[in-house]
């Protein structure tokens, strides 16, 4: 495992950009300078994340996300210490 962070994370197992290991490892966002902790979805290329809209969910029983553009930082928590 490198000491960089995907690119592009998801935390649902059925998308196509979920990595277990990475997700047990640990990885945090900071987005615009500052900490996220309720990211479900981010892409650094990009410029994105996608957040948990409260306690909405959609017909399938999914929360309702928004995604918010700015300069997103992920980063191994683990490397915090």
């Amino acid at each position: 495992m490198t000491d960089t962070p995907p690119d592009r994370l998801s935390v649902h197992p059925d998308s196509p950009h979920y990595d277990e290991a990475a997700l047990t490892r640990g990885v945090g966002i900071r987005f615009k300078g500052v900490e996220k902790t309720n990211v479900e979805e981010y892409s650094v290329a990009e410029g994105w994340i996608r957040v948990a809209a409260g306690g909405a969910k959609d017909r399938f029983g999914n929360p309702m996300t928004l995604k918010l553009k700015g300069p997103v930082e992920p980063y191994y928590r683990d490397d915090d210490a």
